[in-house]
């Protein structure tokens, strides 16, 4: 991380900050490799807050002078015009992810717009704030799918996919994630939105144990899997992917859609589409939906892979 490479990251911000003043959005994407120097850091803006996230350790002097410039960029007429409350620097790399407010008021918990939907989500507190900016266009993808479809959510998080889906008109939502916590955060983002809870359902299961019950919701017309990358004790990518993907066809009814997604560096897309012609040839590949522009990677085979298959 260079300090001379500073001033490129405010002139960024100036540039994208008036550009998506009313939504939560990624303002700039240092790991994405593009800005040299920059690789470390990332700056996203929610419900008027600036929260700059560094993913390795820093010297004091870069330290210093990031958050004396984000000090005087909170003076700046952008910032004012933007209504901005708060920023604040979380440390990835520490355990905890620790925290620091660098200037203004910034509440622990907030609501983030995206595409006029609302989300109830958690700054400073955790190392993932309840929501994954990345995924706005699978969301997109969803909503307009939606329509009249019964919908499987698989590693649900907070529902981001179920908000989204209801929203598009979805006829049912079964989301499905061990995270009990997680899953009631799901519940609040569906009243956020003044959805009926009588069509969504919230499983707080392991999945490997619970096709029986997940099977009893279905058919499905559209599933989506979005897992992490690695969960200690429950989820190994490259091992257990393969196990739900073998399970896919008796899932899904006839034309069935499945949104697969994994955001590991450590594999490509072919991964995906190797896989599941292995354990569910059935499923054909029709499409990788785009990142958003502003996660934009040298390597794209390294991003965010969003990859849509149909049963055929």
């Amino acid at each position: 991380m260079l300090i001379s490479e500073l001033p490129l990251l405010f002139q960024h911000l100036r540039k994208t900050l008036p550009e998506y003043q009313s939504e939560m959005r990624r303002l700039f994407h240092g790991r994405g490799q593009k800005w040299p120097g920059l690789e470390q850091i990332t700056v996203d803006w929610v419900a008027e807050n600036l929260i700059v996230t560094l993913f390795k350790p820093v010297d004091d002097a870069f330290l210093d002078t990031l958050k004396q410039q984000l000090v005087d960029f909170s003076y700046e007429e952008v910032w004012s015009q933007a209504s901005g409350k708060g920023i604040g620097l979380q440390h990835r790399y520490e355990y905890g992810a620790p925290f620091d407010i660098i200037t203004g008021d910034i509440a622990e918990e907030v609501i983030g717009v995206e595409d006029d939907l609302k989300y109830q989500l958690v700054l400073g507190k955790n190392q993932n704030m309840g929501i994954f900016l990345d995924m706005r266009h699978g969301r997109q993808w969803i909503k307009k799918r939606a329509k009249n479809k019964n919908i499987l959510n698989l590693f649900s998080y907070t529902c981001g996919f179920s908000v989204a889906a209801i929203a598009g008109g979805a006829k049912s939502v079964v989301n499905v994630d061990m995270a009990r916590g997680a899953l009631s955060r799901g519940r609040d983002n569906h009243r956020l939105n003044d959805h009926d809870l009588s069509t969504v359902t919230f499983m707080g299961h392991d999945i490997f144990r619970s096709w029986g019950k997940i099977t009893k919701f279905g058919p499905y017309d559209l599933i989506v899997i979005d897992p992490p990358s690695f969960q200690k004790g429950s989820f190994a990518l490259t091992k257990d992917y393969k196990k739900i993907l073998r399970r896919l066809p008796s899932l899904l009814s006839e034309g069935g859609e499945v949104l697969a997604c994994v955001n590991s560096p450590a594999v490509s897309p072919d991964f995906l589409t190797i896989s599941m012609n292995e354990e569910a040839p059935e499923l054909i590949f029709i499409e990788r939906l785009d990142n958003p522009e502003e996660f934009a990677d040298i390597d794209e085979q390294a991003s965010l892979k969003a990859l849509v298959f149909e049963l055929r």
